[in-house]
């Protein structure tokens, strides 16, 4: 029997430290306390992590490949990070993660960081990359591919997504063929493209279904448990709450279910519920969630091919990739109480 190699998170789990942590030890970082890295060591040692090749080829950058996400201590953030490690190690390259937190000062360190260091390219997965950071990339000529980030980037920058207008047409046009006229929606920040498309194709699929859009029931949160729960405490307020919320992400929803809970409401007898995302606890909520599958782990998987081409020499068919949205029915759905009565 073949033993499945561990993987970087895998590791840091075991450790119990952050996964940048455990990328600084096999990356040769010093600002890692002694005790740890002795921990992490022998983890690698008896897990047989095999370390990517360090040493360097004539007139080529070190063997290492950077990751830059925001947040790392989420589900979200670690289906991605699964798909990027997945790519780069198999090519024998080692992988440094740096999470900055969506702060100015430890993305400025990270790109310091970077260009000393001679990564082949980098990974962004931030909310927004600016025009410095571009220009600084670009003038030492490093690879990049941005991953989902605020808005559409320039048709010369490579970059992955979702079909977020279609995952949030079908989550309201589920609702909407399930008999619900009033359908609510709740958004991550309202800047972000992701939001922007999703609630695009929830407006959409109204259209569709000959529902007039009402804009007390579109709020916009910040894809975690406490922005659903405000949003939906909201709903819940009005004179005419709505039948049926759809969460523009599988964290939110949790928060849509709390509200509900708290409110003496049921899933879905009297409200029914759609997340986004389909990360890996949806099945085991109470009750089961329908949710848009996104593809995080293999979004993970496209941008580090496509970095890897880039740094082949290879040219690209197009910059941009979409990977395919799809519903995933659950039990968090149903018809409206009154047609049930009815």
């Amino acid at each position: 029997m073949v033993t499945k190699r561990p993987t970087m998170a895998e590791i840091a789990r075991e450790a119990n430290v952050a996964i940048s942590t455990v990328s600084k030890v096999l990356n040769g970082h010093t600002d890692v306390s002694a005790a740890t890295r002795r921990h992490i060591e022998q983890l690698l040692t008896d897990r047989g992590y095999e370390r990517p090749r360090a040493s360097r080829r004539p007139g080529r950058r070190s063997d290492l490949v950077d990751l830059v996400i925001n947040e790392l201590d989420s589900v979200w953030g670690l289906s991605i990070l699964s798909g990027v490690e997945e790519v780069v190690e198999a090519a024998g390259l080692g992988l440094v993660v740096s999470s900055v937190h969506n702060r100015e000062s430890l993305t400025r360190r990270w790109l310091e960081s970077l260009l000393a260091r001679g990564s082949q390219g980098a990974i962004l997965v931030l909310s927004e990359l600016t025009e410095h950071q571009r220009a600084e990339l670009g003038r030492r000529n490093m690879p990049f591919v941005v991953v989902d980030g605020v808005s559409q980037p320039p048709p010369d920058v490579p970059s992955i997504g979702a079909t977020n207008f279609a995952g949030g047409f079908a989550a309201t046009e589920h609702l909407a063929g399930l008999g619900h006229r009033r359908i609510a929606a709740i958004g991550g920040p309202e800047q972000l493209q992701c939001t922007r498309a999703r609630i695009a194709g929830y407006r959409a699929a109204l259209e569709s279904a000959g529902l007039a859009a009402d804009r007390q029931l579109v709020r916009y949160g910040n894809f975690h448990h406490d922005g659903g729960l405000r949003a939906t405490q909201g709903f819940l307020a009005l004179a005419d709450p709505p039948t049926a919320i759809f969460a523009g992400s599988d964290q939110q929803a949790t928060g849509v279910y709390e509200a509900l809970r708290q409110a003496g409401r049921k899933v879905p007898h009297d409200v029914s519920v759609v997340g986004f995302d389909d990360l890996n606890f949806a099945e085991w909520t109470a009750p089961p969630l329908t949710t848009v599958r996104q593809p995080l782990h293999e979004m993970g998987v496209a941008a580090a091919r496509t970095l890897l081409r880039i740094i082949g020499g290879e040219r690209l068919e197009s910059t941009r990739i979409e990977l395919a949205t799809r519903l995933v029915v659950r039990e968090s759905t149903g018809v409206p109480a009154a047609s049930v009565v009815g």
